[in-house]
């Protein structure tokens, strides 16, 4: 487990955040507090890739907004939210969208077909994670320095631990909403 992390772990964070993020880089933040990577590393590549990802979407809802939409349903059904933000708050709710659950990626390729200048974007982009990463991997972090004091000498299995419990919840989720629709 050790191995893995120190060979694929900076690239799990900065893929992860790319895509995604939350759950990556709060599970990188518990690396980092049990020493299998450096808080540093995990805080920089969570903000360049949660930056890059960011920016790749709103390009996309730039250029392929209205077809993307029309593709994906369940994207187009949250459009309206998105776009009655952006047209309230202007470019600042790039910052807090960044941390609104179910709107990390549809987010900016929304914002993308609303006119926003990229420059303007961008700056407001990175912003927004200067401030998210470091939460999110704090969150880990500090979860990781919790688990470190109330498991004591079981440092190893804490680890396991929690990451099985973090994908058994995440595969309940997956199954709660594939049963849903």
């Amino acid at each position: 487990m050790e191995d893995l992390l120190a060979q694929f772990g900076y690239i799990a964070v900065f893929i992860g955040t790319f895509l995604e993020g939350e759950t990556i880089l709060a599970l990188a933040g518990l690396a980092a507090s049990n020493g299998y990577l450096s808080f540093g590393g995990v805080v920089g590549l969570g903000v360049m890739g949660a930056f890059l990802g960011d920016q790749a979407c709103f390009f996309m809802g730039r250029r392929y907004g209205h077809r993307v939409l029309a593709r994906f349903p369940s994207l187009a059904a949250k459009a309206p939210r998105v776009q009655e933000l952006v047209r309230r708050w202007n470019a600042p709710v790039v910052i807090v969208l960044r941390f609104c659950y179910g709107l990390r990626i549809a987010g900016p390729i929304v914002i993308g077909t609303c006119g926003i200048s990229p420059w303007r974007l961008a700056f407001f982009n990175l912003i927004g994670a200067l401030l998210w990463a470091p939460i999110v991997a704090g969150i880990g972090y500090v979860a990781g320095q919790a688990l470190q004091q109330w498991l004591g000498r079981f440092q190893h299995v804490q680890l396991a631990l929690l990451m099985l419990i973090v994908l058994g919840a995440m595969i309940g989720w997956i199954l709660f909403q594939t049963r849903r629709r």
